[in-house]
């Protein structure tokens, strides 16, 4: 198990996204919100971090 990561572009945020690798998973967590974690695949994090590169999220953050 690795240790959580958060984006650098964070800084000392407590508002933001963390990261990391257990047992051949990726969990996901909000670090204002630890006790909540997502587990998924590498292969379905890295589908997913490609359509955020693309900006198919983008309606998401904005009214």
């Amino acid at each position: 198990m690795t240790d959580w990561q958060k984006s650098s572009t964070s800084g000392n945020s407590n508002q933001c996204v963390e990261v990391r690798t257990a047992a051949g998973r990726i969990e996901i967590r909000e670090s204002d919100a630890p006790e909540s974690i997502v587990t998924t695949t590498p292969t379905k994090f890295a589908l997913w971090l490609e359509g955020v590169k693309r900006g198919e999220f983008d309606h998401f953050t904005h009214s």
